[in-house]
């Protein structure tokens, strides 16, 4: 069973129709105890940092997610889901993030339109990425980001939009995806599946 954590601002519906689509059982979820009988677990995230954040911690899930990510647990971060995964952002620098990547979050500058929405392509910086097997060599998929992850270690595909940045990361268990899979058609659905097949 996938546990979606529902903090009351993520995409669910679009989620949850791409779920459908692949036949995966799913559960909403909103609480610490039905995040530490997950299997896998789906954040998905829209909106802003700090007040992502704010919710994690008043609905007492922060330390579960963690504490799950780290025994081994399947973890896929959706667009905010994935910027939730590191220290910091500069959309709410009083706010700490889940600190599972180093590294802060941090705003498009220059003369382009912000947020950066829309279609761009992925550029797979490794030679096995888990989350698109199957699917063509730089792929289109949807994004909607004013703020964009550093590069790292675990960056797995990147994206150009004024600078080179982390489009996806995977570290054994967890995973992460700056762009809205649940919008990028079938190619978005296969990287869905690809988690719920290959990350474990």
């Amino acid at each position: 069973m996938i546990s979606v954590f529902d903090y009351g601002a993520g995409n669910l519906q679009s989620v949850q129709n791409t779920l459908g689509a692949i036949g995966a059982k799913y559960e909403l979820v909103r609480d610490a105890a039905s995040i530490e009988r997950a299997h896998k677990i789906i954040l998905p995230g829209v909106g802003h940092f700090g007040q992502m954040m704010r919710a994690l911690d008043q609905l007492g899930v922060r330390e579960a997610l963690i504490e799950r990510i780290r025994v081994g647990i399947p973890f896929l971060g959706i667009c905010l889901g994935l910027q939730a995964l590191f220290t910091a952002s500069e959309e709410a620098p009083e706010e700490r993030g889940l600190g599972i990547y180093p590294g802060t979050v941090k705003r498009f500058q220059g003369d382009v339109r912000i947020p950066h929405m829309g279609w761009n392509t992925l550029q797979p910086v490794v030679p096995d990425t888990r989350l698109l097997r199957g699917v063509a060599q730089q792929p289109y998929v949807y994004f909607a980001n004013s703020y964009y992850c550093p590069l790292i270690a675990e960056t797995s595909a990147t994206c150009d939009y004024t600078k080179s940045f982390t489009a996806i990361v995977e570290r054994y268990n967890v995973c992460g995806v700056q762009f809205h899979p649940e919008k990028s058609g079938a190619v978005g659905i296969q990287i869905v599946r690809n988690f719920i097949e290959n990350v474990c």
